[in-house]
C-alpha cells in the first residue's frame, strides 16, 4: 500500500495506480490516521480490502487533492554522514567510518506535506537540500535486536533534510541549522514494507532543476537500517509514527564543483524506486510563488 494523509481533515487515503495517473481513495472510514493501519494489523487489513473493493474509476485523481505529511511523527530522528563516500572539509583527509551513527532530531516546526513550498529563511545565504529513506515506526520498541528491528518499521517515505548551511556551520550543535521553519518536506507517501523487496539495495537519486546531483544505493550505508533503528531505541523508546531520516548520500563530483544555495523557483526531487518521488519548491518570500 501507498499511504497518503489528506490535508483537508488530515485523513488517511492510499494511492491506487491507475492507467490515467494515480487515483485516491479516502480511508477514514478504515482507521483515523495512517499510523494506525501502519501499527494495526486489523487496521491494515481493513485497508487493503477497502483497496480492492474500490473502483479506481471513481476516485479522485491525485492532482485533485493537497497532502500533508503522510504521518506526524513524535521525533523526528536524522542521521549524519551515514553514505561512504562523504568528503572531509580537507579534501586531502581520508574519512573513517564512524563508531557510532552520527543523531540529531529535525523539529515539529519544520515538517511540511509534499505539496508545500518551503520558504527560503531571510536569515541564511547558504541553504542546502539532502535527499533521504525515511523509516516510519509502526510497533513501538525499546532495546530492539537488530534481528528483529525491520519488524518495527510501518513503512517507508522520503524527507529532505533542508539545511541552512551557514546556521549549521557556527557552531558544533546543529538544531538551528537543521530547523527552520518547513526545513522536512516528508512525503508524499508511506509505502508499505510488502512493497519494498530489498531496503539494502535501494537507489536514492536526486534531481534539482533537471540534473541528477545525488546516485548512491543504500548497499553502502555505514549502519543499514536495522542497526539505526537498534541503537536509537537503546536510548529512546520508538513510538508508532516516529521517523528515523537515514541519511543522504555524496553529492555527485559535478554537483559539488557546481554548488551553489537554493533560490526561488528552485524544484528538487528526491526519487528511490518502490518509494515514489518527493518534489519540494523552493520560494522566497519576497517574491511571487514559481508556478
Amino acid at each position: 500500500m501507498r499511504l497518503i494523509t489528506l490535508k483537508d481533515g488530515m485523513r488517511p487515503a492510499a494511492l491506487v495506480a491507475s492507467p490515467d495517473g494515480d487515483r485516491v481513495i479516502d480511508l477514514s472510514g478504515v482507521a483515523e490516521s495512517v499510523v494506525r493501519i501502519l501499527g494495526d494489523a486489523s487496521a491494515a487489513d481493513a485497508a487493503r480490502a477497502a483497496i480492492e473493493a474500490a473502483d479506481p474509476s471513481t476516485l479522485p485523481l491525485r492532482s485533485e487533492v493537497t497532502l500533508a505529511p503522510p504521518v506526524t511523527p513524535g521525533t523526528i530522528f536524522a542521521i549524519g554522514y551515514n553514505y561512504r563516500g562523504h568528503t572531509a572539509a580537507d579534501p586531502d583527509a581520508v574519512v573513517a567510518d564512524p563508531a557510532h551513527p552520527d543523531v540529531f532530531v529535525k523539529t515539529a516546526n519544520a515538517l511540511r506535506g509534499a505539496d508545500e513550498a518551503v520558504v527560503l529563511p531571510l536569515q541564511s545565504e547558504d541553504v542546502d537540500y539532502e535527499g533521504e529513506i525515511a523509516l516510519v515506526i509502526g510497533t513501538a520498541g525499546r532495546d530492539i535486536d537488530p534481528a528483529d528491528a525491520l519488524g518495527h518499521v510501518g513503512g517507508y517515505t522520503l524527507l529532505n533534510d533542508v539545511s541552512a548551511r551557514d546556521w549549521q556551520n557556527r557552531t558544533s550543535q546543529w538544531t538551528l541549522g537543521k530547523n527552520f521553519d518547513g526545513f522536512a518536506p516528508l512525503g508524499p507517501a508511506v509505502v508499505t514494507p510488502d512493497e519494498i523487496s530489498n531496503p539494502a539495495d535501494l537507489v536514492v537519486e536526486v534531481e534539482r532543476d533537471g540534473e541528477i546531483t545525488v546516485s548512491q544505493s543504500t548497499s553502502t550505508l555505514i549502519f543499514p537500517f536495522a542497526e539505526l533503528i537498534a541503537y536509537l531505541s537503546q536510548a529512546v523508546t520508538l513510538m508508532p509514527g516516529d521517523v528515523i531520516s537515514t541519511g543522504t548520500p555524496q553529492k555527485l563530483t559535478s554537483a559539488l564543483a557546481t554548488h551553489r544555495p537554493l533560490a526561488h523557483g528552485d524544484a528538487v526531487t528526491i526519487r528511490v524506486a518502490g518509494i515514489g518521488e518527493l518534489t519540494t519548491r523552493f520560494v522566497d518570500p519576497h517574491k511571487t510563488p514559481a508556478p
